[in-house]
């Protein structure tokens, strides 16, 4: 067998080290095809053997054609259990710079926020400290900011119980709830946003375990903090973690889509308080 007769795709091998090929391609390239599923991307490649003659003139093959699949699969979703997340998102572009993706995490932090929290596990009552960010590359600076977080009893963000603590393009609403200390920490940095919210549990669900899904999103750190780009706490009125509290006056009704586009996740939006009221706190 020759290497000239095995190919990744459309796509040559790059390289040969002991009698292994070696292929170097962009998961999008050498005619791969992507597949998504509730809980994954999937991007297929085809390993194709082509026999080709023996050499000379002779036209002898003695050997079959063979196809190989292979696939490269990514979570889709993370849950709090650990420690770092990348949310639930597309790669996103950003306008000058066609060519490079921002990369949004969110991590569980001490009582300090000074590092990664080493375990996903509270009493109720204490506080879960999550420090959301992106990193900028070479992009301008940006600021991060939180449209929605669900809370649910199992993995899938569709399932009940299910709770929105926190939507309507950033009002916290778990701060509404009497006596709660949840609340969005003052903006130090325009590429990470704080917040803290009171471990809880679903009423009549035993096992104490719970899932969070959060949408994050980043705006160009320059443009004004407006409705649909905010980080709003409820502590005697909506007050905002950059000062900006006219910006939360929506909060209690619909904030809705806003003039600003920006570069976003899911784009999944909105909350119901409501179903605050099924918290054990």
């Amino acid at each position: 067998m020759r290497s000239a007769d095995v190919t990744l795709g459309v796509c040559p091998a790059t390289g040969e080290d002991d009698q292994v090929l070696v292929f170097e391609s962009e998961l999008h390239g050498c005619g791969s095809e992507l597949l998504m599923s509730e809980d994954l991307f999937t991007y297929a490649f085809t390993l194709l053997y082509t026999a080709s003659p023996l050499g000379g003139r002779s036209q002898i093959i003695r050997t079959r054609d063979v196809q190989v699949s292979i696939q490269c699969q990514y979570q889709r979703k993370y849950d709090v259990s650990t420690g770092l997340l990348n949310p639930t998102c597309s790669p996103v572009r950003f306008p000058t710079d066609p060519e490079e993706s921002l990369d949004f995490s969110i991590t569980l932090m001490t009582d300090d926020w000074q590092s990664p929290r080493p375990s996903a596990e509270f009493l109720l009552g204490d506080m879960m400290k999550f420090e959301v960010s992106v990193k900028r590359f070479h992009h301008v600076p940006l600021r991060v900011a939180v449209d929605r977080c669900v809370a649910t009893g199992f993995p899938s963000v569709d399932r009940v119980p299910r709770c929105s603590f926190l939507g309507n393009s950033g009002c916290l609403f778990d701060s509404q709830l009497t006596g709660s200390s949840s609340q969005f920490l003052p903006w130090s940095r325009d590429d990470k946003l704080q917040f803290e919210v009171e471990a809880f549990r679903f009423h009549q669900e035993e096992s104490g375990i719970i899932y969070i899904t959060c949408t994050v999103k980043a705006t160009v750190a320059t443009a004004a903090v407006d409705a649909t780009n905010k980080a709003c706490s409820f502590t005697n009125g909506w007050t905002e973690a950059s000062g900006s509290d006219q910006t939360c006056s929506c909060c209690d009704t619909d904030c809705g889509a806003g003039s600003q586009s920006p570069l976003t996740g899911t784009g999944e939006g909105g909350g119901d308080q409501n179903q605050l009221d099924e918290l054990f706190h």
